[in-house]
């Protein structure tokens, strides 16, 4: 029972493996050129976000630490 069950595993371990469906280079490259504009266009709002972010972590830390 247990080497039928180990064996079955063994075989979707190998297809899983044979399987050639994933994602290839060119998909890569084109999401990390999108996020990259994305980063590009809205890098104002990113930055006074990120700034808003830090400025509250610190405020809240010097709360915590007095």
């Amino acid at each position: 029972m247990l080497r039928r069950k180990e064996k079955t595993n063994l075989k979707g371990w190998q297809d899983f493996l044979r399987e050639e469906d994933g994602m290839g280079t060119v998909e890569i490259i084109l999401i990390i050129v999108v996020l990259i504009g994305l980063v590009i266009i809205f890098k104002k709002q990113l930055r006074a976000l990120v700034e808003k972010v830090f400025e509250k972590i610190t405020k809240d830390s010097n709360t915590v630490m007095s």
